[in-house]
């Protein structure tokens, strides 16, 4: 029998009993599109977290306050004082894989305008720093560095902060604010990023000159922390070594003893996210899985039953000249044929159910092409695996033993 053939009477065999067939491919159809739409949530989720993490800024270096020892008491990151504007300098220009750089310090605050005040981040830097951090701005633009050097009251805000202290839709630009019970007047407002790899609300923010803030609201001449841009991605683990000699060298730290700073990379934080997004996908992928295993079963199960109820019909076949492989061959195409029809189905299923899960439970989903073919694949490797053991048991029967079967 010819390929066509064989496929026409596996089709007539499994239309006689719908409602079993049906019952049957339900495994392959839940665990097809079970692995579609968990592969395509933990994707999504990957997706979410690196465009989180890239939204921080591109080749981006953080350099932060170090921690120090009190006696017996060690304490934690950003309790030393020894980052300094000399440092920011020092770093621009003697770091030749830094193309810019911006120290700054933060602090919290309640901002206030007209009846409304919103507590919020104060953030003190240059303008630098929003080029570093790839943020554009919505309205206006960012305060100068002639606003730094003289210290002037002006700011820029996150979108948080506007929605918050204009939530009737007012322009904020030219608008004046209180910080601190201090006058600022708005320069600039950025365009919402959303939250950062870390969680934090990247939105609610208000930028500052780092002078105006170190001289009139905190009284502290240290910086907190550095935000340093390389000159490419591969050059980041470059410039973070460089950046620590240099740092160490001004800082007059020995060698047996530890940074009073720490030096961050965000393509680290950004082949961890990959790393963690991968073990998720699969983790869901594997799950899901298992599912389609249990489908398997289940064809196993009803092909075994199929051979049992036509060991008569077997046995005719045989008399008639059919040999052992095509019998075999039939039973291993009904089992094929079932595992491809509910693969088949279970894709439709699988994208209907990612799109729910997008549109109610608004969860990134991104079902990839290859999702799509590696469970179409998997089905179908499933149905030869599990139709393999009861074609085989059909076409070893005694064609006698057969023809007497009742």
């Amino acid at each position: 029998m010819d390929l066509s053939a064989i496929l026409r009477v596996a089709w007539v065999a499994l239309t006689r009993n719908k409602m079993r067939s049906i019952l049957t491919m339900l495994g392959i159809i839940i665990g097809v599109g079970a692995v579609i739409a968990m592969v395509g949530v933990g994707q999504g989720a990957s997706k979410q977290m690196q465009a989180r993490i890239a939204s921080m800024g591109s080749n981006l270096l953080f350099v932060s306050a170090g921690s120090r020892q009190q006696g017996a008491v060690h304490v934690g990151w950003g309790a030393t004082k020894t980052l300094v504007d000399g440092d920011v300098a020092a770093i621009l220009r003697q770091v030749p894989t830094v193309s810019a750089a911006a120290g700054g310090s933060d602090t919290s605050k309640q901002v206030i305008y007209g009846d409304n005040n919103w507590g919020t981040n104060i953030n003190g830097t240059d303008p630098s720093y929003f080029p570093i951090r790839d943020w554009t701005f919505d309205q206006g633009g960012p305060f100068t560095t002639q606003d730094v050097n003289q210290a002037n009251d002006v700011a820029v805000l996150g979108a948080t902060v506007v929605e918050n202290l204009f939530p009737d839709g007012a322009n904020p630009l030219g608008k004046e604010i209180r910080i601190a019970n201090l006058p600022f007047t708005v320069v600039g407002t950025l365009v919402a990023k959303g939250q950062s790899g870390m969680g934090h609300d990247q939105d609610d923010e208000v930028y500052i000159p780092v002078t105006t803030l170190q001289k009139k609201i905190t009284g502290q001449p240290w910086l907190q922390y550095i935000s340093v841009s390389a000159i490419s991605e591969p050059a980041t683990d470059v410039a973070q070594q460089q950046i620590t000699d240099l740092l160490r060298s001004r800082h007059r730290i020995r060698p047996d003893q530890p940074d009073d700073f720490a030096v961050r990379n965000m393509a680290d934080i950004q082949q961890t996210a990959d790393a963690a997004g991968s073990i998720m996908t699969i983790l869901l992928g594997s799950i899901a899985g298992v599912s389609l295993l249990v489908g398997g079963i289940g064809i196993m199960n009803i092909m075994l039953v199929s051979v049992t109820e036509r060991t008569r019909e077997i046995g005719i076949r045989m008399a008639v000249g059919a040999t052992e492989s095509d019998v075999e061959r039939q039973f291993l195409a009904e089992a094929l044929v079932l595992a491809l029809l509910g693969g088949a189905i279970g894709i439709v299923f699988g994208l209907l159910v990612s799109w729910l899960i997008s549109a109610l439970a608004s969860w990134p989903v991104d079902v990839s092409t290859v999702s799509i073919v590696g469970a179409a694949a998997f089905s179908a490797a499933i149905g030869i695996f599990f139709g393999y053991y009861p074609a085989q048991k059909a076409a070893q029967l005694d064609p006698i033993e057969a023809l007497r079967y009742e």
